[in-house]
């Protein structure tokens, strides 16, 4: 459990104030994250690492000279937004572009790609490193879909020494590519951690067993195992780890880094064990042992685990490995470190000031809108516990307090647009662009990128009629679905948002107005968000977890029904009024 806590959804940020405080030397706050507290130099790439909260040191540990110049920070376990990561990006980077580098997950990959699109758009140059060394989240043959663990070092810090060679922006990624593919991890869990706020453990592990390959997020491993001795789990993990050798490394042996990593309750007197036994064994298979890391450098909460890394070196990846560095929570060599322009932080949002007054209808349906938007956060408020409980059986349980921060945001940003008289269009855009970047995640980034593309369907020019709503609905339901992969019977919101846009166009399309649409609607989705009770996941978090989900349905497909039934309430309210 968390024993410091104040507000569950507000634990994320409260930290990162804290961190920011005991580190103002090294690190400044930004929009979005941490950034350092001095200027990238011209000419110097920038790199951005980040992900979600509740694995210190990473990512905002990493920030300093000689790994990352700034770190995006999403709330527990949920990925940053696009946008976070785009304003942390902008507040570090230079002329030589950025780089972004992150662990192999399906919300942060949504998210950094969205951000890479827009800062090229910027006109910044950026390329992107995902960090893939799992070995037990997918076959050898499917790489690509591996999840990054404490492999993240490795690659972070070879992608900052190559940055401080002042490496330009296409050497500084294929450097950092070919770290992440001579990298490989494999870990244990010997329990699970429990989320600020949370009455019970996200996942457990049976007493007196150990869970081989269990992410970080309890994503299940390959097996369960009695637990075993130091010298058992040494072998075990040493001999799985070797198994995996790249292709073009010698079988004799050769350079390689080794990180021993704690997750969180395994602390340093049993990694320094288990690292004893680590160096017997690769020593003994012809291996020479380069500066070894024995720590913690990707947690997960109190959870007791840890994970064994090798990295093979070449000569260049061996002088990143062993180069100096000076951030909050990782420090090696000798750096100078310039604390004499310190930069100040920037947490200033952006210009709220610069809306258009619609006419009077367009006005009116801004705060028919924004009403709408209130409603979806009352009922979240009122369910959020429900929907974190739901997503923990199957999920990491954050469904809940990432759905309760984007309702929030958006509401209060659609207070801001209505107060200014603006339409319905520029209230959804604004609320869209508020959810997605206070939540983060992958729901943030669909519930976000879904109230965006309403809004440009439906613009200011006027009040919108029912079929004009079906419309939009039916062109934000393909941008979800484009954006996000999923189709019916995936188990997602999908499965609830498609019957709803369906039914939605086909009764607005015979002449019925928009609040008895939208309530025959939502009935509709309702019933599909309790059907997927009986579906396996095929994509997301869930989807390693498909058993256990089994009779319970999707969190995101009924967060979704809840929030349209809400919005019918408003609707029919309106509709009582004018009648």
């Amino acid at each position: 459990m968390s024993y410091v806590l104040n507000d569950a959804a507000a634990f994320a940020d409260e930290s990162a104030d804290g961190f920011v405080a005991a580190h103002r030397g090294l690190v400044r706050r930004v929009r979005g994250g941490v950034a350092r507290a001095t200027a990238t130099p011209s000419g110097q790439v920038a790199v951005v690492i980040g992900g979600g909260s509740g694995h210190y040191p990473a990512f905002a540990g990493l920030v300093g000279p000689g790994i990352a110049h700034g770190a995006a920070m999403g709330n527990v376990f949920a990925s940053p937004s696009a946008q976070q990561v785009v304003n942390v990006a902008r507040s570090v980077a230079s002329d030589a572009g950025v780089l972004l580098t992150y662990g192999n997950y399906a919300g942060d990959a949504l998210n950094f790609d969205q951000a890479q699109d827009q800062l090229r758009s910027e006109g910044i140059p950026c390329e992107t490193v995902r960090v893939t060394d799992d070995i037990c989240s997918a076959p050898a043959g499917e790489r690509e879909k591996r999840r990054g663990i404490a492999g993240d070092l490795v690659v972070f810090r070879t992608a900052g020494w190559a940055a401080e060679q002042g490496l330009d922006l296409e050497s500084v990624t294929m450097l950092a590519d070919r770290a992440n593919q001579r990298t490989r991890s494999i870990g244990v869990a010997f329990s699970g951690c429990t989320l600020p706020g949370a009455a019970e453990p996200l996942f457990t592990v049976s007493p007196g067993t150990m869970a081989v390959g269990m992410g970080i997020h309890g994503e299940p491993g390959i097996e369960t195992i009695p637990l075993a001795s130091a010298r058992e789990i040494a072998e075990l993990l040493t001999a799985r780890v070797l198994a995996e050798r790249p292709d073009e490394v010698s079988a004799e042996g050769g350079r390689i880094g080794v990180v021993v990593n704690g997750l969180g309750s395994v602390k340093s007197e049993e990694l320094f064990l288990l690292y004893g036994a680590v160096a017997s064994l690769l020593e003994d298979a012809g291996h020479a042992i380069v500066d070894p890391e024995v720590g913690e450098y990707a947690t997960s909460f109190e959870m007791a685990g840890l994970s064994l890394t090798v990295v093979w070196l070449d000569d260049e990846l061996e002088r990143a490995w062993r180069s100096p560095a000076y951030t909050p929570a990782f420090r090696k060599g000798a750096v100078d470190v310039n604390t004499t322009t310190v930069l100040a932080s920037d947490e200033a949002p952006a210009d709220a000031n610069d809306i258009t007054a619609a006419s009077e209808d367009a006005a009116a349906a801004g705060t028919r809108v924004l009403k709408a938007i209130d409603s979806i956060r009352e009922v979240i408020d009122r369910e959020v516990d429900e929907l974190g409980r739901l997503d923990a059986i199957a999920g990491d349980g954050d469904h809940g307090i990432g759905m309760q921060r984007g309702a929030r945001a958006a509401a209060e940003a659609a207070v801001a647009a209505g107060t200014a008289r603006a339409g319905a269009g520029t209230v959804l855009t604004r609320a869209g662009e508020a959810w997605a970047d206070r939540a983060g995640g992958t729901s943030g980034a669909l519930w976000g990128l879904a109230l965006r593309t309403m809004g440009q369907q439906i613009g200011d020019a006027q009040a919108p009629d029912a079929r004009a709503v079906a419309r939009a609905v039916a062109a934000a339901r393909e941008a979800v679905q484009r954006t996000g992969k999923a189709e019916i019977g995936d188990k997602t919101l999908v499965d609830a948002l498609v019957p709803f846009s369906e039914q939605l166009t086909a009764l607005t399309s015979e002449g019925q107005g928009l609040a008895r649409a939208w309530a025959a609607a939502a009935a509709t989705a309702t019933a599909a968000a309790a059907a997927t009770a009986d579906l396996l996941p095929r994509l997301g978090r869930a989807r390693p977890h498909m058993e256990k989900s089994l009779g319970t349905p999707d969190p995101g497909a009924v967060s979704f029904a809840l929030a349209v039934t809400a919005v019918g309430t408003i609707l029919d309210a309106y509709d009582l009024k004018e009648n």
